[in-house]
């Protein structure tokens, strides 16, 4: 069985003893209530485990046992810090019990050995923490594993890097539930950045630093002014007065993808906000985000967020009003 975007508003975290109390904080920030000002229906959230788990000094009791995981339309394993044993069993059966029954499931960070357990990545795609991406493929050989990405969304199997890198994949979650504009917001509550795509580096020589004197510092806000003209890598490079090749480095080494990489996301997220918040033709859009035209629009953005720009709208405008 599989659930459609509008059901998914109920989530379920599954927790045990020894996880990463990181991961399951920040999923349980992102799900658990909606930013202010957002009137949508928004999650359900509920802690699901067999026994009550230390957090700290303090236990954490979960609000039901694993058999709820089946009930849920999203469930959300975290990572837990013992990667070398075996995932407890009954959270596994009941994991993949959970995906029998249609649910979406999705591991944060080493949550994934669970995954690969239950038998949910064979033949998939599936990201970890950089640092325990060998002892994944090792221990499950059918599993395809990307160890360059922040994660990877299979539709209804995700998985996630670790730390800041799950929080993108929650973000992403909502973003697919509930539309850019909403995922913003949530975005801004936590004050951090609303979209890292999943297939950006998990690990950049140098981020994108806030001073005033990094090569990028002026460049970036530069483009994003200009997202309807057609730039090309030519010009980016002779606004920041280096060379397209020098360019490239500085934006692989701050970003972990390429300057028209980068442009594009940008252009497809400007895309997302406008279809969401207004009533503009798709053309006009198209012009508005230096597609051109709404032929080229269309391609891209199916590619990129999966549906075309007018199934996007019909399914998040209403949302935004």
């Amino acid at each position: 069985m599989t659930r459609t975007i509008p059901d998914m508003d109920t989530v379920a975290l599954a927790v045990t003893d020894g996880m990463l109390h990181f991961e399951l904080s920040l999923a349980y920030e992102v799900f658990a209530a909606a930013p202010a000002g957002v009137t949508v229906p928004w999650y359900d959230v509920t802690v699901c485990g067999p026994v009550a788990v230390p957090v700290g000094r303090f236990l954490l009791e979960p609000d039901s046992g694993l058999d709820r995981l089946q009930h849920a339309d999203t469930v959300i394993v975290p990572g837990w810090a013992d990667v070398d044993e075996d995932p407890p069993a009954d959270l596994v059966d009941a994991v993949r019990a959970a995906h029998e029954a249609g649910a979406r499931v999705v591991s944060l960070c080493t949550g994934v050995f669970v995954l690969a357990a239950a038998g949910l990545l064979d033949g998939k795609r599936a990201t970890t923490h950089w640092a325990h991406t060998e002892a994944l493929a090792a221990r499950y050989p059918r599993v395809e594993v990307d160890p360059d990405v922040l994660y990877v969304d299979n539709g209804s199997v995700l998985t996630s890097a670790g730390k800041a890198a799950a929080l993108d994949l929650c973000l992403h979650l909502v973003r697919r539930d509930h539309g850019s504009s909403i995922a913003n917001a949530v975005a801004r509550r936590l004050v951090v950045p609303p979209h890292r795509a999943g297939g950006q580096a998990q690990f950049v020589t140098t981020p994108v630093p806030a001073q005033d004197d990094h090569p990028l510092a002026a460049l970036l806000p530069w483009i994003i002014e200009r997202l309807d003209q057609p730039l090309t890598v030519e010009d980016l490079a002779r606004q920041a007065r280096m060379s397209s090749r020098h360019l490239g480095r500085h934006f692989r080494a701050a970003t972990g993808t390429t300057p028209l990489q980068w442009l594009l996301t940008q252009r497809i997220r400007h895309a997302q906000e406008l279809l969401e918040r207004t009533d503009d033709s798709v053309d006009s859009i198209a012009a508005a985000t230096g597609m051109g035209t709404a032929t080229t629009l269309r391609r891209h953005f199916n590619r990129t967020v999966g549906v075309p720009p007018d199934t996007y709208r019909r399914t998040f405008r209403s949302r935004t009003r």
